[in-house]
C-alpha cells in the first residue's frame, strides 16, 4: 500500500471540494431574491459561512445541511470483526456534525431532520443496529436541545453499497431575540482565541483513518498505547457544543466568531472574513488516537493541524474582557477550554508558533 502522506492521498481533495463550493455559493446567491415572495430576506454576509442566515415573521433564522461522511464504514467494519455495535455513536456524530455548524453563527437549534440511505433495505434487519443508530439519534437530538422532526430513509440499490449507510441531515435554528448572527465582521486586533477540546477524530478525517486501519495487520483492532483498540478510539462520539453555544446567548457576552475545528482542522479558526492575525499561545492536548494517525502518516504538523481537529473541536472569538468568562461558561457547561490566542494586526493568517505552524489567506478559500 502507498504510504499516507496527506489527505489527498486517502481520496479527499479540499482543492478540488472546495472550488466546487465556491461555484455552488455563487448559484445559490443568484436565488436569495426569491425569498421576497414570502416577505424574507437573507443575511447576505452569511453566504460561505457555517450556516445560511434569513429573516422572516420579525425572526432571525439559520438553516444547515451536513453529513457525516465515511465514518460510518469504521462502524460497520468494527461490528464485523469484533460484534461490537457502535451505531449509536455515529449516530451521535451526523447531529454534531449537523448541530454544531447551526450554533456557529448563534442560533439555538431548534429542529433536526434526518437522512439514512442505504443500499438495500434488509440493512434495518439487523433490529439491534437499526435500533442503536435511532436511540443515538433521539440521544444526540436531546442534547442538542433540538426536536426531531422526521426525515428520510431511502434505500439505493447500485447507488450506496449493499450493507452501506450513509448519514446526513439538516437543522433549523433561532438567533435569539435581540441578538444578532454572529459571522466574524466585528472581529479586531486585541479579541482573544478561545478552545474548546474535542472527543478525538470527531467526523473528520475518517476517509484518512480507514486508509491507516487498511495498512496494519491487525487493521482496527490495533492497540494504541493505552491498550484502546484504534476502532475503539476512533468510533468515540463527537462533542456537542451547543450547551457551549446556549450558555453564551443567555449570557452578557457577545461572541464574534465561533466556528467547529472540522474540514481543513485549525484553518477554521481563521474562517471569519475580517483581515487579522490569529496567534495560538497554547493548544490542547493531541488526543491518543490522532498522534497515532499522524505518527504512522508522517504528516508534517502544519498538515496535520490543517487536516484533523488535534485535540481542538471548537473555537469562539470573544473580546479580550470576555475570554475568562467565556472559558468560565463553558466549563459549567460541561467542556474543557482554554483562553488559548489573541487576534493581532495583519493579513489573514494563523500561527501557532511553538509548533511552527502557519496557515496564510489562500490556504483558506471558501466562499
Amino acid at each position: 500500500m502507498a504510504k499516507l502522506t496527506n489527505y489527498r492521498d486517502s481520496g479527499v481533495d479540499y482543492s478540488v471540494l472546495d472550488r466546487v463550493k465556491r461555484e455552488a455559493i455563487d448559484r445559490a446567491k443568484a436565488t436569495s431574491g426569491l425569498l421576497s415572495l414570502a416577505g424574507a430576506a437573507e443575511v447576505p454576509e452569511s453566504r460561505g459561512a457555517s450556516a445560511y442566515v434569513f429573516r422572516a415573521g420579525g425572526m432571525t433564522m439559520a438553516m444547515v445541511t451536513e453529513g457525516l461522511g465515511t465514518k460510518s464504514l469504521i462502524a460497520q467494519q468494527v461490528l464485523q470483526d469484533s460484534g461490537v455495535n457502535r451505531y449509536a455513536d455515529v449516530a451521535v456524530d451526523a447531529v454534531a456534525a449537523i448541530v454544531n455548524d447551526v450554533i456557529s453563527v448563534g442560533a439555538a437549534p431548534l429542529v433536526v431532520t434526518a437522512y439514512f440511505s442505504t443500499g438495500d433495505a434488509a440493512w434495518y434487519a439487523d433490529e439491534a443496529r437499526s435500533t442503536a443508530l435511532l436511540a443515538g439519534w433521539q440521544r444526540a437530538c436531546e442534547e442538542s436541545g433540538a426536536a426531531w422532526g422526521g426525515g428520510e430513509s431511502p434505500a439505493l440499490p447500485g447507488l450506496v453499497a449493499a450493507d452501506g449507510l450513509e448519514l446526513a441531515g439538516s437543522a433549523l435554528g433561532i438567533v435569539p431575540p435581540g441578538r444578532e448572527p454572529v459571522l466574524g465582521r466585528d472581529v479586531v486586533p486585541g479579541d482573544r482565541i478561545v478552545l474548546l477540546a474535542s472527543s478525538g477524530l470527531h467526523a473528520n478525517g475518517a476517509s484518512l483513518a480507514r486508509a491507516v486501519a487498511a495498512g496494519l495487520p491487525d487493521g482496527y483492532a490495533t492497540a494504541l498505547p493505552s491498550g484502546r483498540s484504534l476502532g475503539e478510539a476512533l468510533l468515540d462520539p463527537s462533542v456537542i457544543y451547543a450547551g457551549f453555544v446556549r450558555a453564551l446567548l443567555e449570557s452578557r457576552v457577545r461572541p464574534k466568531f465561533l466556528n467547529g475545528v472540522t474540514g481543513h482542522g485549525l484553518m477554521k479558526v481563521m474562517r471569519a472574513p475580517t483581515r487579522v492575525r490569529y496567534v495560538l499561545e497554547s493548544v490542547p492536548d493531541v488526543p491518543e488516537v490522532l498522534e497515532f494517525l499522524v505518527r504512522r502518516t508522517g504528516m508534517s504538523a502544519a498538515e496535520a493541524y490543517g487536516t484533523l481537529n488535534m485535540g481542538i473541536g471548537y473555537a469562539a472569538v470573544v473580546a479580550a474582557d470576555d475570554a475568562d468568562e467565556t472559558v468560565r461558561l463553558a466549563e459549567a457547561a460541561g467542556y474543557r477550554a482554554w483562553n488559548a490566542g489573541e487576534v493581532v494586526a495583519g493579513d489573514r493568517s494563523l500561527c501557532v508558533p511553538h509548533l511552527g505552524v502557519e496557515f496564510a489567506d489562500r490556504d483558506l478559500q471558501l466562499g
